[in-house]
């Protein structure tokens, strides 16, 4: 299992996201709280941010050693400001090489997209039938191995033809009907930003669902959500439903549904 980072609010330094915290994602990587899958997350991460005046394509680093490792990181981190970022660190599931293809956010046009979780041997599984399902488009833009890109690749096969705060909850359900028989494991933490709003999903087949956390208008951040696999300070951090979808919306209004 992967920690997961979004931010969506006035703009600010990535460091004062990224690195500042007590138990930032970046300490999250190598000693993680509330992982069950997995001791760290040392096989990549990655960045995905939005210029913080101009509409424009989003911004990508990645690497696939681990984030502690990274001696530029802490130099960009201090340069860049912007008003949305969405941040990763991997834990490898077992089988999924760690090369860039593999790491996440994922990008399409304006979209940033990152997954924590995994299809239980999904090689063996459900690439070949959630294969099936994509459009060419989608199947196309795949270039990696792994679950969670397939899993992206099968919304934007339903943004194709429904909104994204359909799509992915879309894909979630199809995934699961898959999964159910024959049996096997399937978890999901999802978040997707546009730049000027925030998506994200819990969803699970099985009893372990990866953690998500929200907070608003913290006073260190005030003006701004942040969307965390763990906390990543004392605060008033709201745990996000199993089963359900979170969106902030542009003014920042936080709306949380079923499944």
């Amino acid at each position: 299992m992967c920690r997961l980072l979004a931010y969506l609010g006035p703009p600010l330094a990535l460091e004062q996201i990224l690195i500042k915290p007590p138990h930032s994602l970046l300490v999250q990587s190598y000693a993680p709280r509330e992982m069950q899958e997995a001791l760290l997350n040392a096989d990549g991460f990655g960045l995905g941010w939005y210029h913080s005046q101009r509409m424009e394509l989003p911004y990508i680093y990645k690497n696939t050693c681990p984030i502690w490792n990274d001696v530029n990181l802490p130099h960009l981190s201090r340069y860049v400001e912007t008003g949305c970022v969405v941040g990763y660190v991997r834990s490898a599931t077992p089988g999924l090489a760690v090369e860039l293809g593999n790491c996440q956010p994922f990008t399409k046009g304006h979209l940033l997209l990152m997954h924590n979780g995994y299809i239980d041997q999904f090689r063996h599984t459900l690439r070949r039938p959630m294969r099936n399902l994509l459009s060419e488009k989608a199947d196309e833009w795949v270039k990696g191995s792994t679950d969670s890109e397939y899993l992206y690749a099968l919304v934007l096969t339903y943004l194709e033809t429904m909104p994204l705060e359909a799509a992915i909850p879309q894909a979630l359900h199809t995934i699961g009907a898959l999964a159910a028989e024959p049996f096997c494991k399937f978890t999901a933490t999802t978040i997707a930003t546009t730049g000027d709003r925030l998506i994200a999903c819990r969803y699970a087949n099985f009893k372990i669902l990866p953690s998500l956390y929200w907070l608003r208008d913290d006073p260190q951040y005030p003006d701004g959500v942040i969307l965390a696999s763990e906390p990543l300070f004392e605060g008033n951090w709201q745990c996000c439903p199993p089963q359900s979808c979170l969106i902030v919306e542009p003014d920042l209004d936080v709306t949380i549904t079923p499944l």
